[in-house]
């Protein structure tokens, strides 16, 4: 009998693509579509140099005037955000600032007499010693919690990155506000409060109030540091305080020019402390030619005996 051939799918596969070739390519159904609906979709990238071409945030008086607008430096509020960064380094914050007070005491810390409570033998029940044991009611805690401390760290550059991230993230998502005349505050709380107000109405996200907000400075002032203490959920810091934690924790964020300054100028130098490497290889270099020194002297001493 004549024995069937198998033919496997692979073959049956490239066979019909050599046939789609021959006939050609099939014509598209999108050539139909209007031009209009082709390019409605922008390109990623076109979208990622129109949020950082927009760093102009309003500058708002004291009294909740509007006072002309101000550039943010793109090296600042400009930067790709790193999420898992920024996860971390809320992590590290958060942590840090826990406190685990829980304490049990133990067999040896409870009171209670340390003689054996009954006989070993005898008696039919199980044998026990003190009855500060933690089987009986009374008795010390096994394994119990005691006070401690859990401290986390960052290195400089991650804690850099994420705080520019942060600062990022607030401006794509437009909650920086530009703050001004911080030097002629008079420190009554409702100057400020009057500030809040306006800014809830005119930066309403789905009608809801305006819950937090972090005031960044560039130096020391009591008299908004007064003003400020008695309003809940508002911060103040100075630009060389701030980090990412308090950034991501507050909605939104008002900023001096001066401290955009302050904040550009750390920058500045942390990455100008990152040269320091080559600086650092001088020592080296001096040692190496130090021991080749002694080694010809050596020599030439070897030489002359």
């Amino acid at each position: 009998m004549p024995v069937k051939k198998k033919v496997s799918k692979v073959k049956t596969i490239s066979s019909s693509l050599r046939e789609a070739d021959e006939i050609g390519p099939k014509q598209s159904n999108s050539d139909n579509f209007p031009a209009k609906i082709a390019s409605s979709k922008t390109p990623r990238n076109d979208k990622k140099e129109m949020g950082l071409a927009n760093l102009s945030i309003p500058v708002y008086s004291l009294a909740g005037n509007a006072a002309g607008a101000m550039t943010l430096p793109k090296e600042i509020f400009g930067a790709k955000v790193n999420k898992q960064l920024l996860s971390q380094a809320i992590r590290v914050y958060a942590t840090n600032q826990k406190d685990l007070p829980g304490s049990t005491k133990t067999r040896g810390e409870v009171e209670g007499s340390t003689a054996k409570i009954f006989r070993q033998k005898g008696t039919g029940r199980a044998r026990h010693g003190a009855i500060r044991a933690p089987i009986f009611v009374g008795g010390g805690i096994a394994l119990g919690p005691k006070p401690r401390k859990v401290r986390l760290s960052m290195p400089q550059k991650m804690k850099k990155a994420a705080l520019l991230s942060a600062l990022s993230a607030k401006a794509a998502d437009k909650q920086v506000v530009g703050l001004t005349g911080v030097d002629k505050a008079s420190g009554k709380t409702k100057e400020i409060a009057k500030l809040l107000t306006q800014l809830n109405s005119k930066f309403k996200v789905e009608n809801s109030k305006l819950k937090s907000a972090l005031i960044v400075i560039d130096g020391k002032a009591d008299n908004v540091v007064r003003a400020v203490r008695n309003i809940p959920g508002i911060s103040i810091l100075p630009a060389n305080l701030i980090n990412a934690y308090e950034v991501l924790k507050h909605e939104m964020l008002l900023i001096t020019k001066e401290a955009v300054n302050v904040i550009l100028g750390m920058s500045e130098t942390r990455t100008s402390e990152s040269g320091k490497e080559e600086s650092g290889r001088a020592p080296l270099a001096r040692l190496a030619e130090a021991s080749a020194k002694r080694a010809r002297m050596t020599i030439k001493k070897g030489e002359q005996k």
